[in-house]
């Protein structure tokens, strides 16, 4: 099942709109961020699994990307 939602982002002093999609699909539970480079990918990863947590929400036990 594929969700988006919107959000925003930071470029220097000013924000912008970004769309974030997000793809649950059966199998194994993995959690997958793609469209970024490098080591932001791994940062992200834990940042987003920790605010989930934090905010009280349960995080899917299925694959997301």
């Amino acid at each position: 099942m594929v969700y988006k939602i919107w959000s925003a982002d930071t470029f220097g002093v000013w924000g912008r709109p970004i769309e974030v999609e997000v793809v649950l699909s059966p199998g194994r539970p993995s959690f997958t961020i793609v469209g970024l480079p490098g080591k932001s990918v791994c940062e992200s990863r834990d940042r987003v699994r920790s605010a989930l947590l934090q905010s009280g929400y349960s995080f899917p036990q299925q694959r997301v990307l």
